[in-house]
């Protein structure tokens, strides 16, 4: 008798972890290229063309600038800027993600892209769930999306920078923030 309790005990158990990480979602970091498709109309709000004219698309490559280099020396970084983590993990999207974590359209050149303020667009960059979730009857959580917050930013923009200026998120936020068309 003891021995079908203990056994019905851990069947449930089992049971019970299979439901919880039945539920978990592993959302991949797929690129910038994966937004353009549906970002980059003027009707859509254009927000691939205009973090093309930001500097987070940049950011990769301003890494390999003279004064970039000069920069990291000064703080200690040996060798190429663009190869050191300690560069890299502001200067590129999802840089500490694991690899599982990230899709092969990803790359370092695109700089911060899309998915640096709105999560990893795996789940939640196709037609359907973006227009359920502008329709509000889905949750962009429940896919990946995330609200651009002062939070994520300040991961970034502190004071470890070596090359900080003060950081004030509302001015910051107009300069990157693109519109979304009423839909």
């Amino acid at each position: 008798m003891k021995r079908v309790l203990a056994l019905v005990l851990i069947v449930a158990f089992i049971c019970i972890l299979g439901t919880i990480y039945a539920g978990e979602k592993n959302f991949q970091y797929v690129g910038a290229s994966k937004c353009k498709m549906c970002h980059k109309s003027e009707k859509s709000g254009n927000q691939y063309g205009l973090w093309m004219e930001r500097k987070h698309s940049k950011a990769y490559a301003t890494l390999a600038t003279a004064e970039s280099k000069e920069v990291a020396q000064k703080a200690g970084v040996t060798g190429d800027p663009q190869k050191a983590k300690e560069c890299l993990v502001c200067h590129v999207t999802a840089f500490e993600a694991s690899d599982a974590q990230k899709a092969e359209t990803l790359t370092l050149e695109e700089g911060v892209s899309c998915e640096a303020c709105h999560g990893p667009g795996s789940e939640y960059k196709g037609m359907k769930v973006m227009k359920g979730i502008y329709a509000k009857t889905m949750k962009g959580a429940d896919y990946g999306l995330i609200a651009p917050s002062e939070e994520v930013c300040v991961k970034c923009h502190n004071t470890k920078s070596p090359t900080y200026q003060k950081f004030e998120y509302a001015k910051a936020v107009k300069i990157v923030s693109h519109p979304v068309p009423k839909k």
